[in-house]
Protein backbone atom coordinates (compact mmCIF):
# COMPACT_ATOMS: atom_id res chain seq x y z
CA UNK A 1 0.00 0.00 0.00
CA UNK A 2 1.25 3.25 -1.14
CA UNK A 3 2.20 5.87 1.95
CA UNK A 4 -0.15 8.56 0.89
CA UNK A 5 -3.39 5.67 0.45
CA UNK A 6 -2.40 4.57 3.98
CA UNK A 7 -2.62 8.03 5.15
CA UNK A 8 -5.96 8.76 3.53
CA UNK A 9 -7.24 5.85 4.82
CA UNK A 10 -6.26 7.22 8.66
CA UNK A 11 -7.56 10.66 7.93
CA UNK A 12 -10.90 9.29 7.31
CA UNK A 13 -10.35 6.98 10.36
CA UNK A 14 -9.99 10.45 11.80
CA UNK A 15 -13.03 12.21 10.51
CA UNK A 16 -15.29 9.31 11.57
CA UNK A 17 -14.27 9.81 15.14
CA UNK A 18 -14.56 13.67 15.14
CA UNK A 19 -17.46 13.58 13.11
CA UNK A 20 -19.99 14.39 15.80
CA UNK A 21 -17.80 16.90 17.89
CA UNK A 22 -17.78 18.52 14.21
CA UNK A 23 -21.35 18.64 14.26
CA UNK A 24 -21.18 20.88 17.21
CA UNK A 25 -18.56 23.47 16.25
CA UNK A 26 -18.61 26.32 13.54
CA UNK A 27 -14.35 26.67 14.06
CA UNK A 28 -11.83 25.36 15.34
CA UNK A 29 -8.47 23.55 14.52
CA UNK A 30 -8.37 19.91 13.68
CA UNK A 31 -5.00 18.65 14.04
CA UNK A 32 -3.14 15.60 13.38
CA UNK A 33 0.40 14.57 14.44
CA UNK A 34 1.96 12.29 12.49
CA UNK A 35 5.29 9.80 13.41
CA UNK A 36 6.90 7.46 10.75
CA UNK A 37 4.12 8.37 8.43
CA UNK A 38 1.23 7.28 10.55
CA UNK A 39 -0.98 9.13 12.36
CA UNK A 40 -1.10 8.75 16.46
CA UNK A 41 -2.26 11.90 18.52
CA UNK A 42 -5.06 14.06 16.91
CA UNK A 43 -8.21 16.21 17.75
CA UNK A 44 -10.10 19.44 17.96
CA UNK A 45 -8.60 22.52 19.28
CA UNK A 46 -11.78 25.24 19.61
CA UNK A 47 -12.85 28.08 22.28
CA UNK A 48 -15.64 26.83 23.59
CA UNK A 49 -17.62 30.16 22.33
CA UNK A 50 -17.07 33.46 20.46
CA UNK A 51 -17.92 36.78 21.30
CA UNK A 52 -18.98 39.93 19.61
CA UNK A 53 -17.97 43.19 21.51
CA UNK A 54 -18.81 41.55 25.09
CA UNK A 55 -21.61 39.03 24.66
CA UNK A 56 -21.03 35.63 23.46
CA UNK A 57 -22.88 34.58 20.45
CA UNK A 58 -25.70 32.17 21.53
CA UNK A 59 -26.88 29.39 19.42
CA UNK A 60 -23.87 28.75 16.91
CA UNK A 61 -24.57 25.77 14.98
CA UNK A 62 -21.92 23.15 14.10
CA UNK A 63 -20.93 21.97 10.85
CA UNK A 64 -23.88 20.37 8.79
CA UNK A 65 -23.21 16.69 7.33
CA UNK A 66 -22.25 18.31 3.57
CA UNK A 67 -19.85 20.83 4.93
CA UNK A 68 -18.31 17.61 7.11
CA UNK A 69 -17.79 15.86 3.93
CA UNK A 70 -16.60 18.93 2.28
CA UNK A 71 -13.46 19.08 4.77
CA UNK A 72 -13.25 15.95 4.96
CA UNK A 73 -12.70 15.88 0.90
CA UNK A 74 -10.40 19.19 1.43
CA UNK A 75 -7.97 17.33 3.75
CA UNK A 76 -7.62 14.58 2.32
CA UNK A 77 -6.42 16.35 -1.37
CA UNK A 78 -4.31 18.58 1.17
CA UNK A 79 -2.09 15.53 1.25
CA UNK A 80 -0.99 15.56 -1.77
CA UNK A 81 1.16 18.73 -0.03
CA UNK A 82 3.09 16.52 2.60
CA UNK A 83 6.12 15.58 0.48
CA UNK A 84 9.68 14.62 1.99
CA UNK A 85 8.76 14.37 5.98
CA UNK A 86 7.34 11.52 8.12
CA UNK A 87 7.30 13.71 11.41
CA UNK A 88 4.93 16.25 11.94
CA UNK A 89 1.54 17.88 12.40
CA UNK A 90 -1.05 19.00 10.11
CA UNK A 91 -3.11 21.52 11.26
CA UNK A 92 -6.97 22.21 9.23
CA UNK A 93 -8.51 25.52 10.86
CA UNK A 94 -11.76 26.06 9.80
CA UNK A 95 -14.65 28.49 10.31
CA UNK A 96 -17.96 28.59 8.90
CA UNK A 97 -18.91 32.55 7.94
CA UNK A 98 -21.99 33.76 6.41
CA UNK A 99 -22.97 29.95 5.72
CA UNK A 100 -19.54 28.91 4.02
CA UNK A 101 -16.93 26.78 4.89
CA UNK A 102 -13.88 28.21 5.10
CA UNK A 103 -10.45 26.02 5.61
CA UNK A 104 -6.42 27.05 5.99
CA UNK A 105 -4.65 24.30 6.01
CA UNK A 106 -0.71 24.05 7.94
CA UNK A 107 2.10 21.57 7.78
CA UNK A 108 4.29 21.29 10.23
CA UNK A 109 7.56 18.74 9.79
CA UNK A 110 9.68 18.04 12.31
CA UNK A 111 12.97 16.47 12.98
CA UNK A 112 14.91 14.60 15.65
CA UNK A 113 18.53 15.93 16.20
CA UNK A 114 19.38 12.62 17.68
CA UNK A 115 18.85 10.63 14.89
CA UNK A 116 21.33 12.89 12.48
CA UNK A 117 24.40 13.37 15.17
CA UNK A 118 26.58 10.33 15.39
CA UNK A 119 25.88 7.76 18.12
CA UNK A 120 28.91 8.25 21.24
CA UNK A 121 29.76 5.57 23.83
CA UNK A 122 28.80 7.85 26.78
CA UNK A 123 31.89 6.58 28.22
CA UNK A 124 34.57 8.61 26.78
CA UNK A 125 33.62 9.55 23.79
CA UNK A 126 32.65 13.29 22.31
CA UNK A 127 30.73 14.79 24.66
CA UNK A 128 31.70 13.08 28.12
CA UNK A 129 32.07 16.24 30.03
CA UNK A 130 34.91 18.53 28.27
CA UNK A 131 33.88 21.41 25.91
CA UNK A 132 36.46 22.20 23.47
CA UNK A 133 38.23 24.88 24.05
CA UNK A 134 37.20 25.56 27.57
Amino acid sequence: MEMSEALTKQLNMVFGKLSEELSNLSSGIVFVQIRNNVIGKFGIRHDPFETSKTRPFQGTSGLTEAQRNDFRRMAIQALSHKVGWTHGEIQFEFAVRQGKLRLSITFESNYNMSSLLPKFDLGGGWGAGEVEGA
